[in-house]
């Protein structure tokens, strides 16, 4: 790993000009003098992969590590009482602030993937990230309410920065023809699964131990480990970490402040109405939640239908796409909620104890079981996919199926809060387990296929937005779920759940039927695909 490679090593500074426009190298310190610019499939390292991928396994599982080590507490600090050590807020205004947090990691990831294409490139991106983020752990390592709300901004804006970019550094170890590309990112989300798995369970013994504090603490830790990992195998990356692809121009700049202040500036104007209008901060707070996201979203489909970039045929593909857009909407609507009313659940609703020689869990072990059963199933679903390639399921069918098993699993969740609902009234400890096994299910139906099917339809011109598109997806529907929390504050969490379940079913009901006209506009896709 650490010897020298006389090939596919080169100085950077002899070779500024080999880099293919319109992209420039940063200029920074931070930037190694030596890089990759040979082919990719001269660069092998562990299991015959490029050099840096090693290292960014162990930035993604660690920096994973973290956010979902923070997230699993997050709840219960939230809503804990001073006393107790957390900031005192309902429960109601706490799962809305969870709601909330999760819209703004997936809104700030588009200005994150913007600001990298624009001027600092990927890797600058993800080391600005990832210090922010630490930053926000330490924060809310200090048990002081001013720096716990501080911090949690602080990790939603450095994970925005991360999210769309180390990924993209992931890519560009590979070239086009580079066969090995899937493998890497196979490897690259089985890291994310690993970093997801180790993490509650973890923050969840600290917390019990040694409290709230002590397991943001090792939120940092792990954010700390991300970093150096980072910081030292940037010399194993190739020239297009470090490369700006898109640079701004100088007559642009301008433009593009006024812009961003512009968007800032309409975003405080629809929080001040909307608390005028409400004279409640939690609803107001919520309501633009699921506003921004939303018009986003609109714009971004009226943007890209209305572009005389974009072909006849290609309208055709995003007509196909909305309603596979909006099913994404609702399946998010209801998985995302692990770290809010499921958090609820497993805290209050369940018994903790395991029929294994005295043993007890923790309420934050059960996010543990999502990335613990990708690991396991992931690889069996994506087998069935390549057998039945051409056949059943299709595209289409695969999201109906996984909308129609999210509705289903938010009927169980809204069963469970009816006949356990807490006090002396616990539900046994694998109701809720089998509950995220089977969204689990629904997940590795949808988010995969949902990605694919995203670059798919795309219009060329505008293949990188389409993939903000879905990600707003996942803000949108936890902007959804921010409000409907917020408005239905004196329902009960079972009729909560039997509502959205009753909606979603009706929404996969909706998919099948307009599957066969879904079908025809995306026909040509599949088959090309399909070849």
């Amino acid at each position: 790993m650490a010897q020298s490679m006389s090939g596919p090593t080169a100085m950077v500074d002899d070779l500024e000009d080999d880099v293919a426009e319109p992209g420039r190298l940063i200029s920074s310190r931070w930037r190694p003098r030596s890089l990759r610019t040979t082919p990719s499939k001269e660069d092998r390292g562990l299991l015959g992969h490029p050099r840096g991928l090693p290292w960014m396994l162990n930035v993604e599982m660690w920096e994973r590590f973290s956010y979902y080590g923070m997230r699993a507490i997050l709840l219960y600090f939230i809503t804990d009482t001073v006393a107790g050590g957390g900031l005192g807020l309902s429960e109601n205004s706490g799962q809305v602030v969870l709601a909330l947090y999760g819209t703004a990691v997936y809104l700030l990831a588009i200005p994150g993937g913007i600001f990298a294409d624009r001027v600092i490139g990927p890797w600058l991106s993800t080391l600005y990230g990832g210090i922010v983020i630490m930053a926000g752990h330490i924060c809310l390592s200090i048990p002081v309410a001013a720096t716990s709300w501080l911090g949690i901004v602080l990790v939603a804006v450095g994970t925005g920065f991360i999210k769309p970019n180390l990924s993209t550094i992931v890519g560009g170890l590979y070239d086009d023809d580079d066969i090995r590309r899937d493998a890497g990112f196979q490897l690259f989300y089985m890291s994310i699964n690993v970093g997801a798995f180790a993490s509650p369970l973890l923050t969840g013994w600290l917390r019990e131990h040694y409290g709230y504090h002590a397991g943001f603490s090792s939120a940092a830790v792990g954010m700390a480990f991300a970093l150096a990992a980072f910081v030292y195998g940037r010399h194993k990356l190739s020239a297009f970490a470090f490369t700006v692809p898109n640079p701004i121009r100088p007559e642009e700049r301008r433009r593009l402040l006024l812009g961003s202040l512009g968007v800032l500036v309409a975003i405080g104007v629809v929080v001040a109405v909307l608390q005028v209008l409400t004279g409640n901060l939690v609803t107001t707070v919520a309501t633009a939640g699921l506003l921004i996201p939303v018009g986003a979203a609109v714009a971004y489909f009226v943007v890209m239908f209305r572009s005389p970039k974009v072909t006849a045929r290609e309208r055709t593909h995003l007509r196909a796409y909305i309603p596979l857009w909006v099913g994404a909407v609702l399946f998010f609507m209801i998985t995302e909620q692990a770290a809010g009313k499921m958090a609820t659940f497993a805290e209050s609703n369940t018994d903790l104890r395991l029929p294994f020689f005295g043993w007890s869990t923790t309420a934050e072990a059960y996010q543990s079981v999502n990335p613990a059963v990708i690991v396991l199933l992931a690889p069996l679903v994506g087998m069935l996919f390549t057998r039945r390639a051409g056949r059943f399921p299709t595209t289409i069918m695969k999201f109906v199926i996984a909308v129609l098993i999210v509705g289903l699993s938010a009927l169980m969740l809204g069963y469970g809060f009816q006949i356990w609902p807490g006090g002396q009234d616990l539900s046994p400890w694998w109701f809720l387990a089998l509950v995220y096994v089977i969204q689990t299910v629904a997940e590795l139906f949808l988010t995969p296929v949902g990605l694919a099917t995203t670059t798919t339809l795309a219009p060329k011109s505008f293949a990188s937005q389409a993939m903000g598109l879905w990600w707003l997806s996942v803000a949108a529907g936890q902007g959804v779920a921010g409000f409907i929390i917020a408005q239905t504050e004196h329902l009960s969490d079972s009729t909560y759940y039997y509502v959205l379940g009753a909606a979603t079913l009706l929404m996969a009901l909706v998919l099948f039927t307009v599957a066969p006209w879904t079908q025809r506009q995306m026909a040509d896709v599949e088959v090309a695909a399909q070849d």
